[in-house]
């Protein structure tokens, strides 16, 4: 995907985002899916300041502002300001303002298509023009009656979930409540000109509409120290100190980041691979220069005779199936007595340019399944892809289908795209100008930068992953709050240059994998050649694989499909805990080619889908082995899970 310059590093501030916490999960994708990524101070302060209805300044000022102290923190601010202006003025690379530069002129020029559109026509200009003045006058109204001490209706309202107009200034005081109103109108009518602009092609409509969400969510007024109630009351009550620590923060981040804003969402100093997160107990039995292979340690008296081989996305850590023992799902497995093998792939660098998709494929589905035959004495295996890891499932199923290889017992895909018809909003970066941009990056380090990748994730749902996270590092000056989700969503990962391009151009672009256009191996892919037994898990929030998108491709295998539709976003959805009791699924819908059909016929089931799965899964082969020894007698491990390549920084 393109590169956006914003390389957010997840963490939550100290009063952590709690909408970030929430939908980080969709996020990454963005999740995040999950809890809500607001800052944690999350509630909005106005659960811990009484509110009165009348302005922040006003309250700030009655609580006694100390004008000399305030006066010396924002020098030292502006002083601190400095420090933050030399960071980000520090040589960087060329290609970061080469990055910038293109990416503001293809912005420019996409949305300038929409205004030619309203422009062409001067009746067109001016019915947009009055629209807009409509709302603004109806807010005024509205306003001078609130004024004058009258009960009115708010001309338009925030979203329910939108946390960012929760403290209660937005609404008692009519200065800021017409602020906020006028800001939503303007926010909507900006999105309605893009919505009805006529004759635009419909990728550059859908990179309209994000880039126009982007600008709104950017000039949002609860992202200015002036026009938030909540920060002028945390200002005034501080005499500033917030905005000295801010500024701090703000400094420490562009440093980290080299000149490039690198966001914190967490603490990255509360968590460790290996230490509190991915700690299920197993072995690296085998590993190559791609991956390396886990089998963890069973913890029942015997075990399911067919083991499982899990094939998690490369674009970020596995370990988002292991993250707690809490929340690991790899330990439910276990727990449930399944013999569960695991790909770690490693952190690419240069030396790997050239490993494709076929690379991915060979040196770690396959060979994967060679070794966990050695281990387990089994010839088949089911096997589980996440996201990108089950399209290259369902590619190397294809493959085998037309080699003759029947390896694979039975295939679960989760949030797995076949067909990119509906791909959803990752969409957006995909398109001949921007890929052959990237692939000139990716020609000059022979990678794709694992923060380039998290960047786009991110402002994916920037209203959760960004902007929350800039008003409580910069504007509140708090810390930020431990989060194990967020943690792993910062630990990206590189992409080699031939594997990401032959992704982006042959499942974003071209849809080839689908159309049965793609060659792997010298063969041939054809998807409905695959006739294994499928279990396809979509989540019904998600923006990465939308379930339609999901649903489609499901709909191309020749075998027995069991689609199921989980509540939640693309990590929430699918790291449910039964324990937990949240969310809910849908399953067991009227087959046919269509998803809305499928939806309304399907029955809805409380809480995880994990337990459905088991059950699906437990009646592929229902026979039962001795639980096995790691290796068997034929693998030496190598050592302790989760293995060395986890732990490779980007």
């Amino acid at each position: 995907m393109p590169a956006p310059h914003l390389t957010v590093v997840p963490p939550a501030p100290a009063e952590a985002p709690k909408q970030a916490a929430g939908r980080a999960s969709e996020t990454r994708s963005a999740p995040a899916e999950g809890a809500s990524a607001k800052p944690a101070s999350g509630a909005s302060s106005s659960s811990r300041t009484p509110a009165t209805g009348s302005s922040a300044a006003g309250e700030g000022a009655r609580s006694g502002v100390d004008v000399e102290v305030l006066a010396r923190n924002l020098a030292q601010m502006m002083e601190e300001g400095g420090k933050a202006m030399a960071a980000y003025l520090t040589p960087r690379k060329p290609a970061n303002t080469d990055d910038m530069a293109e990416d503001i002129a293809d912005a420019l020029k996409t949305v300038s298509h929409v205004a030619e559109y309203w422009m062409a026509d001067p009746q067109r200009t001016v019915e947009a023009q009055s629209r807009l003045m409509a709302g603004y006058l109806s807010v005024w109204a509205n306003t001078l009656k609130r004024l004058a001490g009258e009960e009115v209706a708010p001309v338009t309202k925030p979203d329910a979930r939108d946390a960012r107009f929760k403290d209660q200034g937005w609404s008692e005081s009519p200065i800021f409540d017409a602020l906020k109103q006028a800001y939503l109108v303007t926010a909507k009518w900006a999105e309605d000109m893009v919505e009805e602009a006529e004759g635009l092609d419909p990728h550059l409509k859908h990179k309209a509409e994000f880039l126009v969400r982007q600008v709104s969510n950017a000039i949002s007024p609860s992202n200015f120290v002036m026009t938030n109630p909540e920060l002028i009351r945390e200002t005034m009550s501080s005499s500033g100190e917030n905005l000295v620590k801010g500024m701090r923060n703000l400094t420490a981040d562009l440093i980290e980041g080299k000149g490039t804003l690198k966001i914190r969402q967490t603490d990255m100093s509360a968590f460790e691979v290996g230490r509190n997160l991915a700690t299920t107990p197993g072995k690296v039995i085998y590993e190559n220069e791609l991956m390396q292979l886990i089998q963890y340690e069973a913890t029942t008296a015997s075990v399911k005779k067919t083991p499982l081989l899990i094939v998690p996305p490369w674009i970020n850590k596995f370990y988002i199936l292991d993250l707690t023992a809490e929340k690991s799902f790899i330990k439910w497995l276990v727990d449930q007595g399944v013999s569960v093998f695991v790909i770690s792939w490693v952190n690419p660098d240069a030396r790997l340019a050239t490993k494709g998709f076929d690379d991915y494929m060979r040196d770690g589905i396959m060979t994967a399944l060679d070794q966990v035959a050695i281990a387990s004495g089994e010839r088949q295996a089911h096997a589980m892809g996440y996201c990108v890891g089950g399209t290259l499932l369902a590619t190397t199923l294809a493959y085998m289908a037309a080699t003759g290889d029947d390896r694979i017992a039975s295939a679960t895909f989760l949030t797995t795209q076949i067909d990119f018809t509906h791909a959803g909003d990752l969409k957006v970066f995909v398109d001949e100008d921007q890929l052959a941009s990237i692939e000139r990056k990716m020609k000059d380090m022979g990678y794709l930068e694992g923060s380039k990748m998290a960047s786009a994730f991110n402002l994916l749902r920037s209203n959760d992953l960004i902007w929350p996270y800039v008003v409580n590092n910069y504007m509140k000056g708090k810390a930020p709050f431990p989060f194990d989700l967020l943690f792993w969503n910062a630990d990206s990962t590189r992409m080699p240059a031939a594997n990401h391009s032959f992704y982006l151009r042959n499942c974003y672009l071209t849809n080839n994998i689908a159309r049965g256009l793609a060659e792997l191996g010298g063969v041939r892919i054809d998807v409905h050649k695959i006739a294994v037994p499928v279990y396809s898990l979509a989540t019904k929030e998600d923006h990465i694989a939308p379930p339609n998108s999901v649903y489609i491709g499901a709909n191309l295998l020749s075998g027995p499909v069991r689609y199921v539709l989980a509540g939640s976003g693309h990590i929430a959805g699918v790291v449910n805990p039964p324990a937990r009791g949240k969310y809910q699924y849908w399953a067991d819908g009227p087959t046919g080619p269509s998803f809305d059909l499928w939806l309304e016929g399907a029955r809805e089931n409380a809480g995880s889908w994990w337990p459905d799965w088991i059950s699906w899964f437990s009646a592929q082969h229902p026979d039962e082995v001795p639980a096995r020894a790691i290796g068997g007698d034929r693998l030496t491990p190598i050592e302790d899970a989760p293995g060395r390549y986890v732990r490779a920084r980007s």
